[in-house]
């Protein structure tokens, strides 16, 4: 029997708001995390030629948003905290004289706890910053310690405290899934998190990259193979945990209070324009993806000759649909049926009809509001779900 008698049939909307971001790469820290495989250098020598350099990048890359009102703005790296006044009031400068920026963007920089007293947040709030997105990972002084993060225990809480205080949008980063860590531990983790009740909360499980230090040791088996059974398990937790606080999940990583999503974050999922900026930076413009070369010297000597080191990916129709599905399968809004029908002609109901019927039956999907949305069951199954709907 058909779990369902017929495709709702559904009206066509306007595509596009005309929105779009900018993402500022900052490729410097202080230290390097044991598990961290972005792009960075703990050499800060070449800092302020760095940020003169993304500011040249910002003037070449002036165009490529066309006319689009820049509705959020990301700081990341690395360690973009490490700024100075001057240094980060140069880029945002720049960013608000060649673009037009909505009065209510959304302006994130993302910071270690250690880089947090008070004088560094008045110096955020001075030049426009007004989300924060901290890097706690763990409040635990011996899972830090394992990480190799620079902040202690005790400065992963004062930093929540004093950014609330400054009225900033707090948003926290967790790792959950590491080998030895217990559930009473992650338990913890989270009830401290709970007490700041920050706005937003990224959780990832803890993955070993081939060139981090975590898997140099793994390689060499001196250090343990993260537990799938561990991570679920904590995984689940998190999930009791923060709906009963009222934290909504947004997307299978990321939990925030009602009204607090990342708009950035979720400009990626939804597949909007975005400029990235500085060494190993994407950018995207709906047709194509432009990919920044991933090395300081190398993209300093380029912008220097007014030229930006990038290759460049024209996506196809499929490239098009499979990333949009990738992404939005991860979100509590699922995948637009009427976005991709009239933005890339695909019924993808009619294609894909038997297997999302067989999803539906099993309760790991549903079709609702013009959307196909993966229940939390499927979610846990989502890039499978998303590569059996691929096209070619």
């Amino acid at each position: 029997m058909s779990v369902f008698k017929e495709w709702p049939n559904f009206k066509l909307r306007s595509k596009y708001k005309h929105l779009a971001g900018i993402y500022l790469h900052i490729p410097f820290c202080k230290q390097a995390c044991f598990y961290c495989d972005f792009h960075f250098s703990v050499n800060q020598s070449l800092k302020t030629e760095m940020t003169k350099a993304i500011e040249k990048e910002l003037n070449i890359q002036q165009h490529y948003l066309g006319s689009e009102i820049i509705n959020t703005i990301y700081f990341g790296g690395g360690t973009p905290s490490l700024l100075t006044s001057t240094q980060l009031k140069g880029l945002t400068t720049q960013i608000f004289k060649l673009h037009t920026v909505s009065e209510q963007a959304e302006i994130t920089l993302e910071a270690n706890p250690d880089d947090l007293p008070e004088k560094n947040l008045q110096v955020f709030k001075k030049q426009g910053i007004n989300r924060l997105s901290i890097g706690i990972q763990s409040f635990d002084q011996e899972i830090l310690t394992m990480l190799n993060r620079a902040h202690n225990a005790q400065q992963a809480e004062t930093c929540i405290s004093a950014a609330r205080q400054m009225n900033f949008n707090v948003s926290i980063d967790l790792i959950y899934g590491i080998p030895g860590r217990s559930d009473a531990q992650w338990k913890k983790d989270l009830e401290k998190a709970l007490f700041h009740m920050p706005e937003h909360i990224s959780a990832y499980s803890l993955t070993i990259e081939p060139k981090t230090v975590f898997g140099r040791r793994l390689a060499k088996n001196n250090f343990p193979t993260p537990d799938e059974d561990l991570g679920a398990r904590q995984f689940e937790l998190m999930l009791e945990m923060l709906e009963k606080e009222g934290y909504e999940q947004y997307e299978i990583s990321n939990f925030c209070k009602p009204g607090h999503r990342s708009r950035h974050n979720s400009a990626y999922w939804k597949q909007e324009k975005y400029l990235g900026v500085g060494p190993s930076a994407h950018s995207y413009n709906g047709e194509s993806r432009q990919f920044n070369i991933a090395s300081n010297g190398r993209y300093l000597k380029a912008i220097n000759q007014g030229q930006v080191p990038f290759e460049i990916e024209v996506l196809e129709r499929a490239d098009k649909i499979n990333e949009y599905l990738l992404t939005t399968l991860r979100t509590s809004w699922g995948a637009d049926l009427v976005k991709l029908q009239s933005d890339y002609q695909f019924d993808l109901l009619k294609k894909h009809k038997k297997y999302i019927q067989m999803l539906i039956q099993h309760k790991k999907a549903l079709v609702t509001d013009g959307h196909l949305v993966l229940t939390n069951n499927g979610k846990l199954l989502a890039d499978k779900i998303s590569s059996d709907l691929f096209i070619e």
